[in-house]
């Protein structure tokens, strides 16, 4: 294919080259006409309202519901993936299309009716509806809905700026303390850090998940990396250990929680919130 025909896609650190008709890594952006688009803007494929601590956020309004959205498509392919049955399926996992306008009143009745507090954009990748966000985002504010991602936090430096005046919180996987790691879960681990780092500094309320994965990231030494590497952004910033079961394409036994305890007790020395999921 003639290159000069190929667009680059900025959104993430893939930046994939597309031609026309191609869709990149993520499944969603797709090059259509000489533009690169979002094939997945608006289209939900899941609905619910969850407690705000089944992001996890356990220092977010704890107690309180909060109306979940998901869509599909992500720019990383974790052997693991919890909710792999949307995140790496496509357009056809969508059961409609939302407006932003449709979502602010879908929120605003669910805070009369359940006491939501807001939109909790997850169970796939929510970056990846970057223009959806963009939307969608003040509206809900506006509203005085607060808004929520739970992310990988694969997203560029440009968009992330313009996004995070418009997050009240993220809860952002961390899932491997290394390049290395990284690198073998198609993401990018600077990418990560960074997002992190900024979203701190933003005053954007930051909790943080790893999933631990017995051979990836349930080394101590790692672990200890990690939690100082978090602690040198703020000591009360909350980290969830994930307790790891068989998904996916990754049959592994489960993490032992023996193991879970001796990380949380590693992490514990650097930050004051650590806490263990799925155990």
């Amino acid at each position: 294919m003639n290159n000069e025909l190929s667009l680059s896609c900025e959104l993430c650190p893939h930046r994939c080259s597309l031609g026309e008709g191609q869709t990149g890594y993520c499944g969603t952006r797709k090059h259509i006409d000489g533009q690169i688009k979002n094939i997945s803007y608006g289209l939900v494929t899941s609905l619910a309202i969850d407690p705000i601590e089944k992001k996890p956020l356990y220092h977010f309004y704890p107690g309180h519901s909060i109306l979940s959205w998901g869509s599909f498509g992500c720019n990383m392919k974790c052997p693991f993936c919890q909710n792999h049955e949307i995140s790496q399926r496509g357009r056809e996992m969508a059961q409609g299309y939302v407006s932003p306008e449709e979502l602010v009143n879908m929120a605003d009745k669910a805070t009369r009716e359940a006491g939501s507090i807001g939109v909790a954009f997850t169970y796939n990748e929510p970056l990846l509806g970057y223009e959806y966000l963009l939307e969608v985002a003040p509206l809900l504010r506006r509203a005085g809905q607060r808004v929520v991602l739970v992310t990988n936090g694969q997203l560029s430096r440009g968009p992330l700026m313009e996004l995070l005046p418009y997050i009240d919180a993220m809860n952002i996987d961390l899932k491997v303390f290394s390049a290395e790691g990284y690198q073998g879960l198609g993401g990018d681990f600077d990418t990560v850090k960074g997002t992190i780092a900024q979203a701190v500094e933003m005053g954007v309320h930051v909790e943080i998940t790893t999933l631990v994965v017995p051979t990836l990231n349930d080394d101590m030494a790692m672990m200890e990396a990690e939690a100082q590497w978090l602690a040198g952004l703020g000591q009360d910033i909350p980290l969830h250990l994930s307790r790891y079961f068989p998904r996916y394409k990754f049959q592994i036994p489960p993490t032992p929680i023996t193991v879970l305890q001796q990380l949380q007790n590693t992490a514990k020395q650097y930050l004051k919130y650590v806490y263990l999921g799925n155990v």
